[in-house]
């Protein structure tokens, strides 16, 4: 019986040490099995200095109309996708990132009742602009409502300025927002 209680105690100390281990070194574990490393493209990477909440107040460029939004990043998945749930004057979106064989993704669930897809159109170390990947968005100006890209730029580690083109009844109008980091 004293035998028995050890290998329980030696196998439970086993497992909470692979447990920390595993959480030291960025290592997921699911069921016990240890799931394969992700290696993340710099996009991807980008995207991840913005995790946390902002926010601040959007001018839509149709009206002019002024409003709050905000904008929260999560890591998902295994550390394999980011979520970010957009709340603009109360409405609420969603956008995923993650990638692709390397390449970053961008999936926008809108409030326009379009879903479009999204690459990389150009990448700083201030900014990360987006644009619609035709190739994987069916989408026509002449009877869709859709925005066409995105583009966020960090001002500071806590300031940004997001900034989205939107395709409205065939017009291209712009979006601005000004936003803080709330954590």
């Amino acid at each position: 019986m004293n035998i028995f209680k050890v290998i329980i105690v030696l196998a439970t100390s086993m497992i909470i040490s692979f447990s920390a281990f595993s959480a030291e070194n960025d290592i997921t574990v699911v069921g016990g099995v240890e799931m394969a490393e992700v290696q993340n493209s710099t996009a991807f990477n980008h995207v991840k200095k913005k995790l946390g909440k902002w926010e601040g107040k959007l001018t839509q460029g149709l009206t002019g109309a002024v409003y709050d939004a905000s904008y929260e990043f999560e890591l998902t998945s295994g550390g394999n996708t980011i979520t970010e749930t957009v709340i603009e004057d109360g409405v609420q979106m969603l956008t995923t990132y993650s990638d692709n064989d390397g390449e970053l993704v961008i999936k926008h669930y809108c409030v326009l009742g379009t879903e479009p897809i999204f690459k990389v159109d150009t990448l700083s170390k201030k900014a990360i602009a987006i644009k619609l990947d035709k190739s994987k968005s069916n989408l026509h100006a002449e009877h869709e409502n859709f925005v066409t890209d995105m583009k966020w730029t960090m001002n500071s580690k806590d300031s940004m300025t997001f900034e989205a083109t939107v395709m409205f009844n065939g017009e291209l109008t712009k979006n601005k927002a000004k936003l803080k980091r709330v954590y």
